[in-house]
């Protein structure tokens, strides 16, 4: 067995650091989006594209990341995202035009796009000889990703309180800084592979994904059975399409189609898409009904979202591990989309003239439970199942199911609100009814990733001997490594 790097727990709250960032650059312009309408101008309509420029840019163009992690190595890849993050972090701030916001969003994302891939496959190259450390490890990168849609909320809101708008995305320049002096000596590194880009895949999958984006987002604006909605989700499905031809006949593709036959492996990344799907509609309505409804400002929204990322952070950090080495990764992913699908129908219960102690706390609770519980062993099964020489490439999977599924669910739930009434500001009775259709929506998208996780997951086998996975690495598709 290799001898430990005495540096990897601090290369690993780099890594932490990383998930952390790229999931707060999703959160932290909810606050601050008036101000930057007005001062830009937005209209209402295309004011959402702050938020999806970031999104669609970071999960198409993550299997590209994925795969240039593996040619180029981890260690270079995440360098360059942190570069490209921190170019896009200025231009959006220092943006006075609608075209150049929306273009720092999208290249921010396509910085976010190189830094999760390389972050997990160096956290696997850093921990991924020793079974037990390789489980504390995903549970700290995993609570990264709450604490950063959390703290996104809260320095959003105090920041935009107390300096201007153009900060949220300059915080991320120190940070940038930061990492990058850092990486050179902390972070390991593996040799190049010889190899091609497929820039057609690239562009196919990004303009696929982007596209069924779009189409979801503006239906609720067109209409759901209108010819431009069906139309442009036409044009989605056949970009993606070409994307799984040009794969298929490819010597190099962007993504190997037979890596989604190796066990577990797709169910893995379907558990992470669904979860992700309805995690992030739940955080994102739960902080506008504290806002809207029962009148809490930024900062104290923030606050009350702290309990929350709290219990996710203990469950995933302190007890999440010690449940998958008693029970196994599908009995966790089971349970635990089980209970998140069970608070958030609680949620649906919230009233307009409710508080948060009885309306709020107790079923946000349940449902970080069940988040903390299925995380990280999807996220662990999706990755340690594939071969060790394309972690940069199953890490790029299970980055993009994570994103679109939060693109796509937020889409999807924001669309289901604004039938039920959730547009009509000033009106808690109608904004409740518009996010409670909100939350009963997530419930049943959670209830349907257990039942599918249910069905499709195999059952925990032993794990895969790394020194046997770089002997053989073609068994190594056969069996998950992570218990």
């Amino acid at each position: 067995m290799p001898t430990p790097d005495p540096r990897r727990w601090m290369a690993l709250a780099f890594i932490a650091m990383a998930q952390f960032m790229v999931i707060m650059d999703t959160s932290i312009i909810g606050v601050a989006l008036p101000e930057m309408q007005a001062d830009l101008g937005f209209t209402p309509g295309n004011l959402s594209w702050v938020f999806n420029a970031y999104v669609v840019a970071l999960g198409g163009l993550l299997l590209l990341g994925g795969r240039l992690s593996d040619l180029f190595g981890a260690k270079r890849v995440f360098s360059t995202g942190w570069v490209v993050l921190a170019a896009g972090s200025l231009v959006a701030g220092l943006a006075d035009e609608v075209w150049i916001e929306l273009s720092g969003r999208a290249v921010q994302g396509a910085g976010s796009a190189l830094i999760a891939p390389s972050a997990l496959t160096l956290l696997m190259m850093l921990f991924g000889s020793n079974p037990k450390e390789l489980t504390k490890a995903f549970a700290l990168y995993g609570a990264a990703a709450p604490a950063g849609g959390t703290a996104g909320v809260f320095l959003g809101g105090v920041i935009t309180e107390y300096a201007s708008w153009p900060w949220v995305f300059y915080i991320n320049i120190p940070v940038a800084l930061l990492t990058l002096a850092a990486t050179p000596s902390l972070m390991p590194s593996a040799p190049a592979n010889r190899g091609s880009v497929d820039i057609g895949g690239a562009l196919t999958a990004t303009a696929g994904l982007g596209t069924l984006v779009y189409a979801v987002v503006r239906a609720p604006e067109v209409g759901w059975d209108t010819a431009e909605t069906w139309l442009v989700l036409a044009a989605g499905v056949l970009f993606l399409g070409l994307f799984v031809v040009l794969q298929a006949r490819r010597r190099e593709p962007l993504m190997r189609l037979s890596i989604l036959r190796t066990p577990n492996l797709a169910a893995a990344n379907l558990a992470q898409l669904l979860l992700a799907g309805a995690w992030i509609p739940m955080w994102f309505f739960l902080n506008l009904y504290l806002q809207q409804v029962l009148g809490l400002g930024a900062f104290a929204s923030g606050s009350a979202l702290l309990p929350m990322t709290g219990a996710v952070m203990i469950m995933m950090i302190l007890l999440a591990p010690r449940f998958m080495e008693r029970f196994g990764p599908k009995v966790m992913i089971v349970t635990g989309m089980a209970l998140l699908a069970a608070g958030m129908l609680w949620l649906s219960f919230v009233r307009p003239d409710g508080s948060y102690a009885v309306d709020v706390l107790p079923a946000s609770l349940v449902a970080a439970v069940g988040m903390s519980l299925a995380f990280i062993p999807s996220l662990g099964t999706a990755i340690s199942s594939a071969r060790p020489e394309e972690g940069g490439l199953a890490s790029g999977i299970v980055n993009t199911n994570y994103q679109i599924g939060s693109a796509l669910g937020l889409a999807a739930m924001t669309a289901l609100a604004a039938t039920q009434g959730a547009e009509e500001l000033g009106n808690p009775t109608a904004l409740t009814d518009g996010f409670s259709a909100a939350f009963t929506g997530a419930a049943a998208v959670a209830a349907i990733g257990a039942l599918l996780a249910a069905v499709t997951l195999r059952t925990s086998q032993p794990a895969v001997d790394p020194s046997a996975a770089e002997r053989e690495p073609e068994r190594a598709t056969d069996t998950p490594a992570v218990r």
